[in-house]
């Protein structure tokens, strides 16, 4: 059976980081792509990095860039997203995906999510 799971999220300070881990199981990473995506209160969900099967191409979302880092352990079967210089605004709970379209934005196998709270 395929799975998801997320963890890492919490409470962090403006400026501070946090350490996003998306652990699969009844697959392997060299299969799918696989997306990080977010979704705060009140509006709609939004990629924010993902990873190609190869582990070749990553792409980020332009509030991404320079701040936060897609990077994935094929031995652990697990796919990070180190998040730096967290602002208020991306209070979200964080998703990853598999089976996801990096240009699409769509993906066929989800996580259940790991709130992250941005605040002083």
């Amino acid at each position: 059976q395929l799975q998801l799971v997320e963890s890492g999220g919490g409470l962090v300070q403006p400026g501070g980081s946090l350490r996003l881990s998306c652990a699969v199981s009844g697959f392997t990473l060299d299969h799918y792509a696989i997306g990080w995506l977010r979704q705060a209160p009140g509006k709609e969900r939004e990629g924010v990095s993902c990873i190609t099967s190869s582990g070749g191409d990553r792409k980020y979302a332009e509030s991404a860039k320079g701040r936060f880092t897609i990077s994935r352990d094929d031995a652990k079967n697990t796919v990070y997203l180190q998040m730096n210089d967290l602002k208020p605004g991306e209070t979200a709970v964080y998703y990853c995906a598999a089976d996801y379209g990096c240009t699409t934005g769509e993906a066929k196998y989800w996580g259940q999510g790991t709130k992250v709270t941005v605040s002083s």
